[in-house]
Formats: C-alpha cells, sequence, structure tokens
C-alpha cells in the first residue's frame, strides 16, 4: 500500500502565509492528567492552591498549553504535510496563563523560507506561532524553524 503523497511541501509555506486551527476547549480533567504525569505543581492539581497561587483558579501547566498547539498543528496541517521535523526552538514564551475553560486556537504566520544548502531535498521554514484565548489574548509565543520536503529538489550543494 503507498503512502498518500502529502498536500503541504515546502514551495507551500510562502512568506506572510496565516494559517489558524481550533479551537479545543481545555478541561479540568485534562489540566490535572497532564499536571500530574508531567508538571505537578500545586496550581495545576488542584483547584484550591490554584486560587491561592498568582493564577487565582487551576491552570494548566504551560508546557500543557505548548503541547495543545502542537495537537492543533499536527490535525491543522503536519499530518498531511512532508515534515521532516524541526532543529528547535528559537524562543518560546508564557504570556498568559491559560485556564480551565478557556478554549485556545493556533495561528501559524511564516516569517521565512528558504532551501537547506546542504540537502536538496529539503526546504526550511520559519514561522511565529501564537496561542490565543477566546478572548484573543496571545497567551502562548514560540518562534521555530521547520524542515519539510520539497516537491522539486535542488541540486545538492555544499554547505
Amino acid at each position: 500500500m503507498s503512502k498518500p503523497v502529502p498536500r503541504w511541501h515546502w514551495e507551500d509555506f510562502t512568506e506572510g502565509l496565516t494559517m489558524t486551527f481550533g479551537p479545543k476547549e481545555v478541561t479540568r480533567d485534562e489540566v490535572i492528567a497532564f499536571a500530574r504525569d508531567f508538571d505537578p505543581q500545586p496550581f495545576h492539581l488542584d483547584e484550591e492552591a490554584g486560587k491561592a497561587s498568582l493564577f487565582g483558579g487551576l491552570a494548566a501547566s504551560g508546557w500543557h498549553t505548548a503541547g495543545i498547539v502542537m495537537r492543533l498543528m499536527c490535525d491543522g496541517f503536519l499530518l498531511d504535510s512532508s515534515s521532516l521535523g524541526s532543529p528547535g526552538l528559537d524562543s518560546l514564551k508564557w504570556l498568559k496563563p491559560v485556564m480551565v475553560g478557556d478554549h485556545l486556537r493556533a495561528r501559524m504566520t511564516v516569517l521565512a523560507s528558504r532551501p537547506m544548502k546542504s540537502r536538496a531535498h529539503v526546504g526550511l521554514v520559519q514561522t511565529r506561532w501564537e496561542a490565543l484565548n477566546q478572548r484573543d489574548d496571545v497567551v502562548m509565543l514560540i518562534e521555530s524553524w521547520a524542515m519539510f520536503g520539497r516537491r522539486t529538489p535542488a541540486e545538492e550543494t555544499a554547505g
């Protein structure tokens, strides 16, 4: 059985392209389950501790927020793309707390795109990801590079 041809390739990610995915509701059970497994700070695990914290309520871990955005990206386009992964994040900022009941959307903007010199079949895409809540507050900001397969590889060059 052959693998379907992905819809999204490097050539599709032109500078200025913006895509939005979601929303996804942040539920109490998910916040607590994630915190229990990965970030067991009291304000992520217990409503009373959350109320007594700077957050004023049960807050999702920032890492949970990043995971939600990753899922929105995968469902929105990555699983139907020629994605080859990422060399890492340039920046990650949690700007506002994400609370139980928030509805998050992810907005991706392409900042730059260039072919990889050393691998003719790979293109690099620099993006800014914003996680927005239902009030359009930006709650998390990520800037990173991603690698995508090219529809039409260039000649291999050194570098």
